[in-house]
């Protein structure tokens, strides 16, 4: 446990300090990374590195346009705000030495409030045109099947494993922490999967690259392309998150062959749905059997 944490403090400053400077990524990603690291350290890193850092200069988009690295996108920005609301709550639950349904139900509460409302629906408003009403409706349904399957990777960890470490269920000892920071790895292992369904289908985004600033002014203040009623920085599907341009330009655009792609029917989002409970629902059925004091 102690050398986790100490990989885990070179493996979070070199994120944060890297990914700011060298990584043309959107901010809520970034932050995400760093979240994440702070949490899962050199796996964090690991994969910031695999998944994201340009290995070449102005190669950024191309390099995460892979299907796998979108994914990691997607899951990494779940796991990071549903993480922080599942942990909290984790943390709570142990201070107050609530059962486990309780304990449960605020974990959950947390972590799906603070992934959806402000992760997901916030950070990402400029998707939806600045309306945050619009957004948490596109969003809320990506979010609830991802944090299902995060939720029940993440329970199934901790709860087998508290209960067997001596201090583990106590948020005031560095156990805690780290059985919590395996759990988030775990979910996030769970969660990639139906990740990979919502990106394929449209339904969540990944990777989002921020052009360089000179290259954005250009592209932003680009007249729309004749008989087409796009501009030019659409047609080249330059995704530029909020924050990307000054007061009074569109901040942030998906990527064109997602805004033309169709979206999912009906019928499977409903089996994401199910899927996504199912998961949920084994994992629960599995604590509640077989964890110690469940």
């Amino acid at each position: 446990m102690w050398m986790w944490w100490i990989l885990t403090i070179p493996s979070f400053l070199f994120v944060t300090i890297d990914i700011f400077i060298t990584t043309p990524e959107a901010t809520v990603m970034k932050w995400a990374f760093v979240i994440l690291t702070a949490f899962t350290g050199p796996v964090g890193a690991f994969f910031y590195v695999l998944g994201c850092r340009e290995p070449i200069r102005g190669t950024h988009e191309q390099y995460v346009s892979v299907r796998w690295r979108q994914v990691l996108g997607s899951t990494m920005h779940c796991a990071a705000g549903d993480g922080i609301g599942i942990i909290v709550g984790a943390a709570i639950g142990a201070a107050l030495t609530l059962s486990f349904w309780p304990d449960f139900l605020l974990e959950y509460a947390l972590g799906f409030s603070f992934g959806w409302a402000y992760f997901q629906a916030f950070a990402m408003r400029d998707m939806a045109g600045g309306d945050y009403l619009k957004s948490l409706r596109m969003t809320f349904l990506p979010e609830f099947v991802s944090m299902n399957c995060l939720m029940a990777g993440m329970l199934l960890v901790s709860k087998f494993w508290m209960p067997n470490v001596a201090g583990g269920g106590d948020p005031s000892t560095p156990q805690f922490w780290f059985i919590m920071s395996m759990s988030l790895i775990a979910g996030f292992a769970f969660a990639y999967p139906m990740n990979w369904w919502l990106v394929s289908n449209h339904m969540k985004h990944g990777m989002i690259t921020v052009l360089e600033k000179e290259r954005e002014l250009a592209l932003a203040h680009a007249a729309p392309s004749e008989g087409s009623g796009m501009t030019h920085a659409e047609h080249m599907g330059a995704s530029i998150p909020a924050g990307a341009h000054g007061s009074g330009h569109d901040s942030e655009r998906e990527d064109l062959a997602d805004m033309a792609a169709p979206s999912a029917s009906r019928g499977l989002k409903g089996r994401m749905v199910a899927v996504s409970l199912g998961v949920l629902a084994v994992s629960l059925w599995i604590i509640t059997t077989f964890a110690p004091g469940a």
